[in-house]
């Protein structure tokens, strides 16, 4: 081999060298600072099999839920029953929380980001209230611009963790169910009154109705009906048919308490009585306290739905304890006035 070659092959390996040099050095420099930590379990120490509670505490009230014996229950509502499917999936989704994105913060983006005490805090508890895990939620997280945070779906949450206060992470995760609204928790099945034999409405001022019928497929009756009144039978089917649908938008708080309410007496042909009492509406809700009695019928031919009866009985017996939240939608044609439960006349001439 020539001087002058060997010289060549020299300068050679000098460039590629130095190549390769640059080259580790632009991917340190483009690489982000927080690269350790991304897809990283934000809650690594936290194990499904030893939460017991889960504790939210937001700016104006703070929701608990807990394991007692061997039910989910919510204590800020006399222990009334949480669905056990969303906790459990809560729980799975604290876990598979990852980070996405790590960045240092300030007091005043805290502040911005509600990771400070206007954020809502989930600490994860033990057996015995041993404390597991916590975490801040902050505001939703957004890949693209929204007209309206509230109610649009986010791509995430900015979260924090207690120990690290300086540092702000975004998860994939939106969190929605880390909130103190008791109606993203509980177990919302009602009771039901089926195969209604007789109904009656009494309101406090009068304007009630009764109406009855002898079969499950009898003709319905309007007790004390005149000469010129008719019953509308359409309207007597959904104003006892409506409260085999029920279903519970909440729990009220404890103590709360039912002013002048209407009062709902149910017999069925099972053999059950049911006193219902609907208080004024709340919002878009009614709340509703009742109490039922009787004994359940056998019949071997409707042996399997009676069966379903029974086994629906003791959480019948538990939601009597509370004032429960009923929607509007589910009450309002069985709570018609007299007159509204009429055929109108034009229509009965018709006829």
């Amino acid at each position: 081999m020539s001087a002058r070659l060997a010289a060549i092959l020299v300068v050679l390996l000098v460039i590629l060298g130095g190549g390769a040099l640059l080259y580790q050095y632009q991917e340190r420099t483009q690489r982000p600072a927080n690269s350790d930590v991304l897809g990283r379990p934000l809650l690594k120490d936290l194990k499904a099999a030893e939460v017991a509670s889960i504790r939210i505490v937001g700016p104006k009230a703070t929701l608990t839920v807990r394991q007692k014996e061997e039910r989910w229950v919510l204590a800020e509502r006399g222990d009334f029953p949480a669905d056990v499917a969303k906790v459990r999936d809560f729980v799975v989704q604290a876990l598979s929380l990852k980070v996405g994105q790590s960045e240092p913060i300030g007091d005043k983006d805290r502040a911005r980001l509600n990771l400070d005490e206007s954020g809502t805090q989930v600490e994860f508890g033990g057996a015995e209230g041993k404390p597991l895990s916590k975490l801040v939620v902050g505001k939703k997280y957004f890949k693209r611009e929204v007209d309206n945070p509230d109610k649009a779906r986010a791509d995430g949450r900015f979260v924090a963790l207690p120990g690290e206060p300086k540092t702000v992470y975004v998860v994939s995760d939106p969190l929605p169910q880390a909130t103190t609204r008791s109606s993203e928790w509980i177990d919302k099945s009602s009771f039901k009154v089926e195969k209604v034999k007789t109904l009656e409405v009494r309101y406090p001022e009068g304007g009630g109705y009764r109406i009855e019928r002898d079969g499950d497929n009898a003709d319905w009756r309007l007790a004390g009906a005149r000469p010129d009144e008719k019953l509308e039978v359409t309207k007597a089917n959904a104003a006892s048919y409506s409260l085999g649908l029920l279903e519970l938008a909440d729990v009220a708080p404890q103590g709360t308490t039912l002013e002048q309410p209407v009062s709902i007496q149910a017999t069925t042909f099972d053999g059950l009585s049911y006193a219902i009492r609907v208080g004024k509406l709340q919002g878009d809700n009614y709340p509703v306290s009742f109490s039922s009695s009787g004994t359940l019928r056998k019949d071997e031919k409707d042996a399997d739905r009676l069966k379903k009866i029974e086994e629906r009985l003791p959480r019948e017996k538990l939601l009597s304890g509370y004032v429960l939240l009923i929607p509007k939608s589910k009450l309002e044609d069985t709570l018609k006035k007299r007159p509204e439960m009429l055929e109108k006349k034009d229509d009965a001439k018709k006829k």
